[in-house]
């Protein structure tokens, strides 16, 4: 199995997940400005979306987009998911929140067409951070244990110090715990990250 990744961008997500869960899987580094994969592969030939994240699976299936590959890890690992009857529905929920509300407004922070569209993004990350750390129901994002979903608010809590967006201080103290994770650390490693 193999994970197509590129340093910091949202397949980290996926890649801290599936350490998570204890997967064995080789990393694929891509440049998403040439497109090309590390060993020099066109990358439009694995996902002409042209863009990461990417599961390969041993018979050559792959699986696009971080909240399909995040609802797989923890169909695999169901302890990185919420318990309960709505476990999977609450999962999908956050999945598709933070995709939808968070991970999409980071586009007009990173490639801004003005000041004021910096702004507004920024401004809206901000309100949605805030309700996130309301809904917090312990240490993560559903309790005491860490969920798939935890990998993704991660990510988009490395891209909003790297890009200077505020976060509420819960959220810092979320940050710092996850942070410390193995296998946040192990990904961090291995994408050559600070």
């Amino acid at each position: 199995m193999k994970l197509y990744f590129a340093p910091g961008a949202c397949s980290l997500a996926d890649h801290i997940a599936m350490h998570e869960a204890g997967i064995k899987f080789d990393r694929v580094k891509v440049d998403l400005k040439t497109k090309q994969t590390e060993d020099g592969k066109p990358f439009n030939e694995i996902n002409p979306k042209g863009y990461v994240p990417v599961v390969e699976f041993d018979d050559g299936r792959r699986l696009t987009e971080n909240i399909a590959i995040l609802s797989w890890v923890a169909q695999k690992t169901p302890a990185l998911a919420p318990s309960g009857d709505e476990g999977s529905l609450r999962l999908l929920e956050m999945l598709a929140f933070i995709s939808t509300e968070i991970h999409k407004q980071f586009g007009r922070v990173f490639r801004p067409t003005s000041d004021a569209e910096s702004a507004a993004a920024r401004e809206k990350i901000g309100q949605r951070f805030a309700l996130v750390a309301k809904m917090m129901k312990g240490d993560y994002l559903f309790g005491n244990q860490v969920s798939v979903a935890d990998a993704y608010l991660f990510t988009m809590l490395t891209w909003a110090r790297k890009m200077n967006v505020e976060m509420p201080a819960e959220l810092q103290a979320y940050y710092d715990r996850m942070r410390e994770r193995p296998a946040v650390k192990l990904a961090f490693e291995h994408e050559g990250l600070e």
